[in-house]
């Protein structure tokens, strides 16, 4: 008999908690107890009254494994309402990066020309260095940074992923 190993898929979880000490040492130690990786996580204070956060984890797993997840957040008291933006329908996701670049000459060049090209802004300039800023996905952010990294990459700054659902709808 074959067993055929369930593939991992990545997930974008998108929790609304209330804003209380304690309660992201709380998830990310559901994460680490039962050996779950976070590969993204944000947090952000989301109501004029600082009652409530949303924190957008982005982790990958077996389907099973990513039910489990959603299960045990949803069994923690101070979260509201847990959505798997994946499963939810179509959802925008954007990250954030600082990408720091020395050089001089045609590497400068160069970097400004990347720049241009992945919508980038010169946030800070030098006589030796750009600090870029980027929006985007994840995968655009790493292209990014990759061919930065053969110009002069110094440094890189990440936000972490951010998604909404999209339509009229909250998630």
């Amino acid at each position: 008999m074959h067993i055929q190993e369930e593939l991992s898929e990545r997930h974008v979880l998108s929790l609304t908690v209330a804003n209380e000490a304690g309660i992201l040492a709380r998830i990310a130690g559901l994460f680490t107890a039962r050996g779950y990786n976070i590969d993204s996580l944000t947090v952000a204070d989301i109501t004029t009254d600082h009652a409530i956060s949303r924190i957008t984890i982005v982790t990958v797993g077996p389907p099973k494994v990513i039910d489990q997840i959603i299960a045990q957040l949803e069994r923690l008291v101070p979260v509201h309402k847990v959505t798997d933006l994946t499963e939810a329908g179509p959802f925008v996701e954007r990250e954030l990066a600082l990408v720091k670049v020395a050089g001089t000459g045609e590497d400068r060049i160069e970097a400004l020309r990347l720049a241009d090209v992945f919508r980038a802004k010169v946030v800070d300039t030098t006589i030796g260095s750009f600090i870029f800023e980027i929006t985007g996905t994840t995968e655009k952010i790493d292209n990014f940074v990759a061919l930065m990294r053969q110009i002069g990459l110094v440094e890189v700054g990440r936000t972490g992923v951010v998604g909404l659902t999209r339509g009229r709808d909250a998630a």
